[in-house]
């Protein structure tokens, strides 16, 4: 054992330790712990949003209104799990795959509900989903297994790392239960991306991935997806998705798999940031410009620069903007919107205008009494005006 302590003696590698560990520690190659409740939500923003629906605030009241009636909300809510999942192009075959999907967005639509309200009966029905997942679940094939994974697992993660950690009534063999599926039937399935498909595919699995290394307390895996995001070689990586004023590689494709590899980057980022790790900031703010130019784009403005640039292998290279679903927005600027303006102090002048859209236009569905999406509710209600100084 070592029994004598020599710092003293050396104070110019002592110092040049202290940087290399301060370094790691930015980069997020290391850290004391993992912080939890830490995916999307840490326990901070958690007791905000509590605060603010107390006292009948808006938007989070509304955003919350609109939760509640959305279908997966509902505790008649029954999974529909399988035991060999199927999704093959463009969804054909789709044997079970809409249906791991779904069940995602309803076990962490109670998960949330759980949070807020402390009604055990939406914990217990978050649990049943993701138990009933993780106990049948042995493979999910064919062509679209990758973006399966990469889409609905961020979900799965998200609703198990809340109850995981804010509710005591999660049996533990159901939670080991949980990440061996995490381990042998999810991670080896994203583990090596998909470098020369559309870049929202290794985006997906990026969001994951990352959820996947903060809930399984996985250094290694958390690090794969941060280097990855930073300098992978494939298309969703930051700098071969985004070109340096923020057209991305499927801006000339449609507006809907742009705006998903937008999305799904941001979580990656999000995810990050609640480990006290900074990717929404690599490349000089390159996912702010990707926003920025997406929706004013989806705005109706057409004064924006596109040069067409070929996708990593060559795969992809579309000629012009596409305007295919333009106008389409998806619900994902708030998060963004918070994270650069309210926390950096940053102009986003477009992601703030896509944002209200969606909010109003959530208002304007509520009204005519349809009912309501809760991918929209949730953006807000998790995500709008949040305090910078938890930073």
């Amino acid at each position: 054992g070592e029994t004598t302590d020599v710092a003293n003696e050396f104070p110019d590698i002592v110092s040049n330790l202290v940087a290399a560990l301060a370094k790691a520690r930015a980069d997020g190659r290391t850290r004391p712990a993992f912080v939890h409740p830490g995916i999307s939500h840490r326990q901070e923003s958690i007791d905000f949003i509590k605060s603010k629906l107390s006292m009948n605030h808006q938007p989070w009241k509304d955003a919350w209104d609109q939760l509640r009636e959305s279908r997966n909300a509902s505790l008649d809510w029954t999974p529909s799990p399988r035991r060999h999942v199927e999704r093959g192009p463009y969804n054909r075959p789709d044997i079970g795959g809409t249906e791991f999907l779904q069940d995602g967005s309803a076990a962490y639509t109670h998960a949330i509900q759980w949070t807020l309200t402390g009604n055990e009966s939406y914990a217990k029905k978050s649990a049943e989903i993701i138990d009933a997942w993780s106990r049948t679940l042995k493979t999910v094939t064919n062509h679209d297994a990758k973006l399966l994974i990469g889409m609905g697992g961020h979900k799965y993660c998200n609703a198990a790392e809340l109850l995981k950690h804010t509710w005591d009534g999660w049996p533990a063999l159901n939670q080991q239960q949980f990440e061996a599926m995490l381990r042998n039937v999810w991670y080896p399935i994203i583990e090596d991306f998909y470098p020369s498909a559309n870049g929202n595919w290794d985006a997906s699995m990026l969001q994951t991935m990352m959820a996947m290394g903060v809930h399984l307390d996985d250094q290694a895996m958390f690090n794969r997806a941060a280097d990855y995001f930073r300098q992978g070689e494939g298309n969703g990586a930051i700098r071969n998705y985004f070109n340096e004023f923020g057209e991305c590689q499927e801006s000339g494709r449609d507006q809907t798999h742009t705006q998903m590899g937008l999305e799904f980057l941001a979580n990656t980022c999000e995810t990050a940031w609640n480990q006290n790790v900074d990717l929404y900031g690599e490349s000089d703010n390159r996912l702010l410009k990707g926003f920025e130019y997406t929706a004013k784009y989806n705005l109706g403005h057409d004064d924006l620069p596109y040069v067409p640039y070929k996708s990593f292998e060559g795969r992809y290279h579309y000629k012009k903007i596409s305007d295919e679903a333009r106008g389409r927005l998806r619900p994902m600027y708030e998060r963004v919107y918070n994270h650069f303006h309210n926390r950096k102090g940053l102009e986003a002048p477009f992601t703030l205008q896509a944002a209200t859209k969606l909010r109003e236009s959530e208002g304007e569905r509520r009204r005519g009494r349809r009912r309501s999406r809760s991918s929209s509710a949730l953006d807000t209600l998790m995500f709008a005006d949040q305090p910078a100084e938890w930073k």
